[in-house]
């Protein structure tokens, strides 16, 4: 069984075949600047030259067909037929509280990803439109949605509902969702796979570290917290996102600068994080590691306040559960960078956490790095978000 996975973004879409008899990937590639010019198409198949197609791509629906023609492509395709697909998973970010499992493409379905555009309005635009594409290109073929608010809809209450009057939750469901559920979906279950402990009695902190970034708490291989909230903007602080913040600040800073409450949002999403904190030097933590070790005091400031951020978030994690068995670092930064593994694990000290040097000297490989002695077992796992969707749509259809 082959299954398709795509995610699309408003002016992107990544995908990958996965053969799931032995969750092999044929092929996979992306899709580049689709509505703006110069957009291309970089077609990845194992064993093959990659294919590189540069054609404008006015659409969501005009990229799927190519797509779709790469991997059926004389040279560079790797099925013979279209029909050898046998379902589409589709990363959609958004499933408000409707959702709390994957489920196949109906109308509702779609009607809810519509009604979520508000809560994730980059994002739950551009994947409908893949849904819809992939619909017209293959008819008949089940689709499958795989949202990434999913895993964490098993928080309680107290821990995904704001501290505003209530009735902003009855209008318009705000409360926290939390995202990156399918990495720490899929991380979760690895680490209880892998640490020996009880699925039915653990308690696990999973850290995805990258541009992006996000803790949880899961608890019997469920989710009970998460640092995102409504959107993607709370929490840690990431490449350009602020994270945790007064919100008054909002309203300060826009009437100083005479900015719009929109405009104040775009402020903290794109133009902070650790790109604001270093000056400017850079949302990569490779160029601010490098530009720290060449004496810029904001750079290494950045980073430092990452790490403290990441230590936060696991003592309040760990006090939520009552304790904690694993911590799994996972995600470019966490999976790659082997330096902010060491500094966050200084911090947990009181935890009788202790890390192995010579363990935790690897780049994007499963393995413990923790100590024999330490008292929390501690992982590096690769996270998998396409196979964990791709998973998901088989267990569906």
């Amino acid at each position: 069984m082959n299954v398709l996975v795509i995610n699309c973004g408003s002016s992107s879409l990544k995908y990958q075949l996965i053969n799931m008899e032995d969750e092999s990937v044929l092929a996979k590639g992306l899709c580049e600047r689709i509505g703006i010019e110069g957009s291309k198409l970089t077609h990845s198949p194992a064993g093959k030259d990659k294919l590189v197609i540069e054609q404008p791509m006015p659409d969501h629906q005009v990229a799927v067909k190519l797509v779709l023609d790469a991997l059926v492509d004389e040279k560079a395709g790797v099925i013979k037929d279209i029909k050898e697909i046998s379902a589409v998973g589709h990363r959609v970010l958004h499933g408000g509280k409707y959702y709390s499992d994957s489920i196949v493409v109906n109308e509702d379905v779609k009607k809810v990803i519509k009604d979520c555009f508000d809560l994730g309005p980059l994002h739950n635009p551009a994947n409908l439109i893949g849904i819809n594409a992939c619909e017209a290109a293959m008819p008949g073929t089940p689709q499958v949605a795989v949202f990434d608010t999913a895993f964490h809809q098993t928080m309680p209450e107290k821990a995904y509902m704001y501290a505003i009057p209530h009735e902003y939750y009855e209008k318009y469901s705000i409360r926290r969702y939390g995202f990156h559920g399918t990495s720490h979906s899929f991380v979760s279950k690895k680490l209880l796979e892998i640490s020996g402990l009880d699925a039915n009695n653990s308690k696990v902190i999973v850290c995805h570290l990258g541009n992006g970034a996000s803790v949880s708490a899961v608890v019997n291989g469920k989710c009970v917290d998460t640092s995102m909230g409504l959107t993607p903007l709370e929490g840690l602080i990431m490449g350009t996102r602020s994270g945790d913040l007064d919100p008054a600040i909002v309203e300060f800073i826009a009437n100083k600068e005479g900015l719009t409450v929109s405009e104040m949002l775009n402020v903290l999403n794109k133009k902070s994080g650790v790109l604001g904190m270093s000056g400017g030097v850079s949302s990569d933590f490779r160029d601010l590691d490098k530009a720290a070790l060449e004496g810029n005091e904001l750079a290494k400031l950045a980073l430092e306040a990452f790490v403290y951020r990441v230590a936060k978030y696991i003592g309040a994690y760990t006090a939520a559960m009552n304790g904690v068995d694993a911590i799994a670092f996972t995600a470019g930064l966490g999976e790659n960078d082997k330096t902010t593994r060491k500094n966050i694990v200084s911090y947990l000290g009181y935890l009788g956490a202790k890390l192995d040097e010579e363990r935790n000297n690897i780049r994007g490989e499963e393995a413990l790095i923790s100590a024999d002695d330490s008292k929390v077992k501690l992982y590096v796992i690769p996270t998998n978000e396409e196979l964990a969707i791709a998973r998901e749509t088989v267990a569906l259809i």
